[in-house]
Parts: structure tokens; sequence; C-alpha cells
């Protein structure tokens, strides 16, 4: 089994206690050191765009009920600059980088380029960048770039719609990144049919505003550009693993026509859709990554772990089922303002939970030996030095114990 870190740099008050920002980057840098230290295979680091306190006032607001900032960490690259300067083992992920907006896959695939030739300069260096690449978290990050709906047909169709704007930015993305020299019109158009839709009342209402329409829709592109090539070329495309947060099987596929692209995985997943995942990959992944694996579509797993001295196996097991019931309350409280207990017994299913014996049964329990886990250590917790503590306590009394 593969152990990764997940961190969320997320800045929101716990127990009424809103840390500053430095103080959240210095707790992140902090602990990433310490993961690099206890042995870590990667740093996942979640990904978001704009002020979510702001969003708030929106029209539409996405979040209405959360405090302070979802995540911090909106650029990556430079993140992972500095990651990599202040350890020597780790890797870094992108738990997910948005590529619709912040200019478009146009301009993502220029920065990956960019950070891949300044990192491979050091002839030694072999850590990769773990690329999660998705259409971004919420909405009202896309809307602030002009992804949304153009008229009201495409308002109609929306629901739909949007997964396309995404394979049209997936292509333009990965082709891009293959050193392609392409123009906007060589990218497959966007075209919308009845098996895109939920119901015949669906398609009929998007129908009835095009006029003419026969049993296919065309829609126009939406990212439109002359013939480029991004630049630099000259990079070493081994630093970087590319990984997709999506669970459309079609797209999954897709991707793999044109480069090794992995999926990236929510601890929610039903395993029926985990399995199903790994049997279509083993036959789609791309041929020029090797065989399919299952530590190819990494797992968030939240971690409730208490190994806190003083206390009996017991004691640690009740609190840290209170520890977790307490972080996963004010999570939906913040998400949708209310305390649904049964979303809350839902969550901490899908957690581990417990102390050192607990979790790593559970663990045994439930995960495959070749799966790779992304560990949610700092889940609605401010207290870094806890979080620490927990890292060291699981690859010290839980890893032995999982084999």
């Amino acid at each position: 089994m593969y152990f990764d870190v997940f961190f969320s740099i997320s800045q929101t008050p716990i127990g009424g206690v809103l840390p500053s920002e430095v103080q959240m980057w210095r707790a992140f840098f902090s602990q990433v050191r310490a993961a690099d230290q206890l042995g870590f295979g990667c740093a996942w680091v979640a990904m978001s765009h704009l002020s979510t306190e702001v969003q708030k006032g929106h029209r539409q607001p996405v979040v209405p009920h959360w405090q302070g900032e979802i995540g911090l960490n909106n650029d990556i690259f430079q993140l992972a600059h500095r990651v990599f300067a202040q350890t020597s083992r780790i890797e870094v992920g992108a738990a997910v980088m948005n590529i619709l907006c912040n200019g478009g896959p146009v301009a993502r695939a220029e920065q990956v380029a960019s950070f891949a030739s300044l990192h491979g300069l050091d002839p030694a260096e072999t850590r990769r960048l773990r690329l999660g690449f998705s259409a971004g978290r919420f909405d009202f990050m896309n809307r602030a770039y002009g992804i949304g709906p153009r008229d009201a047909l495409e308002e109609a169709a929306w629901p739909a719609l949007k997964g396309k704007v995404f394979a049209e930015a997936c292509e333009i993305f990965l082709r891009l990144l293959g050193d392609e020299a392409l123009a906007s019109e060589e990218v497959r158009p966007t075209v919308l049919s009845r098996s895109d839709f939920r119901s015949d009342e669906d398609w009929a209402r998007v129908r009835a505003l095009a006029p003419g329409a026969g049993e296919q829709i065309e829609i126009p592109r939406r990212f439109v550009f002359e013939r480029l090539r991004i630049i630099p070329r000259e990079w070493r495309r081994e630093l970087i693993d590319l990984v997709v947060g999506s669970h459309d099987p079609a797209l999954q596929e897709d991707l793999n026509r044109y480069r090794p692209v992995k999926v990236f995985n929510l601890s929610i997943t039903r395993p029926e859709v985990i399995d199903q995942t790994h049997a279509r990959l083993s036959r789609a992944y791309h041929k020029d990554g090797g065989p399919w694996k299952r530590e190819y579509m990494p797992r968030t797993v939240m971690v409730f772990l208490n190994d806190e001295p003083g206390l009996l196996p017991s004691s640690r097991s009740a609190a840290a089922h209170q520890e977790a019931n307490t972080a996963l309350a004010a999570y939906w409280t913040a998400l949708e303002g209310t305390i649904d207990p049964a979303k809350v017994r839902s969550a901490t299913e899908n957690a581990v939970v417990g102390n050192v014996d607990e979790v790593a049964q559970q663990i045994r329990e439930r995960f495959d030996p070749e799966d790779r886990l992304m560990l949610w250590f700092d889940f609605f917790r401010q207290d870094m030095g806890r979080v620490e503590r927990d890292m060291a306590a699981f690859v010290e009394g839980v890893m032995p114990r999982v084999g």
C-alpha cells in the first residue's frame, strides 16, 4: 500500500478562532517537512480560487454558509518549487488544478511546461509534480473568468454542457503538452444530443431554443485561437504525472488517447465505481504509461487518529470518534448551514477513526494492498502540532500494523 498526505490549507475558524494566512502557510510548510522526514510519498495540496467569503454576497452564492476561505493555494507551481526546495524525498500533487479559469487550457499547459523546464534543470532531480486537473471546485470560480452559459440555449443545457466544455479544454491541454502546434478549429466540436440529458423534457427544452435542430446541436467553441505551440518545449515530461479529476468514464478513456492520464478519486466514491474504473482503465490506459496499476487512482481518506500520551486505548478511541463527529459536523454546517446527522454518519464511515489498532484494522478491511491513499489529517483542524503528531503516529503505529 502507498501512503501520501493531503493538505487542504483551509482558513476556517475552529472554536471561534481564525488563524492568519501567515500562520496557515507556516503550519503547512512545517507539516510538509515533517511528512517528508516521515517518508510519505506525495504531498497533495488542495487548490482554490477567489474568496469564498466574498462570494457569499453573490446573487447565486455556491457556499453561502462557509466561514473564512475554503483554501489558500491558488498556484501549485509556485508552491511546488518552495516545497521541493525545503524537502528531499516527497513529491507534490495538485488536488486539483482548474484548467478552465485563470487563462484556460492554453495558459495552464504553458505553466506546466515552464515549471517542468525549471524543475528539471538539475539532472539528478526525479521527483514529480503529480498534476491533478479538473473543471474546478465551485462554479463561482469559473464564472469570474467567463466560463458559464453564453446565451439562453447554453443556460438551459448547462448541466450537460459544462462537462463538454471541460472535455474541450482537456483535449487542448493534453495536445499542447504533447508538443503539438494546434489551432482551435482542429479540436473536436462540442455536440449535444439526447443521451447527454437526464430526461426527454430536458432535451426538448434545449431543442426548443435551437429552431431547426435535428438530433444533434453543435455548440460554438469555448476556446478560440489560431495555430499556436507552447514554450518552452525542451522539458522533461517524465517529471509531470497527469491525473484527471473526473469520474466520467467516457472522458477518462478519451483522454488516454493522447497521453497516460490517471484518475483522482474521492473517499466518498462507491466501491463498485472504483472497481469499474480499475477494470476500464486496465484496458484503456495509454500504452506509454505501461500496464495500469491500482496506485494510479489515489484515494482521499480522512484520518481521525488519536494516539495522544496518557490515555488508554479505549479512551483514545472514544476521543477520536468525538473529534471526528465535531469536525464533520462543523464541515456540514459550513457547507450547507445545518448539521445533517445522516451525512455526518456517512462521512464518518468513509473516514478511518480510532486508536492505532482500530485505524490499521479499518485500512486492512477497506483497501486493497496496492491502493494509494491520500491521508487527510488536517480536515477542519487548526491544531497544527496535533496534525504532525498524528502523521507520526500513523507512520510509527498504523503502518507497521497494516503490513
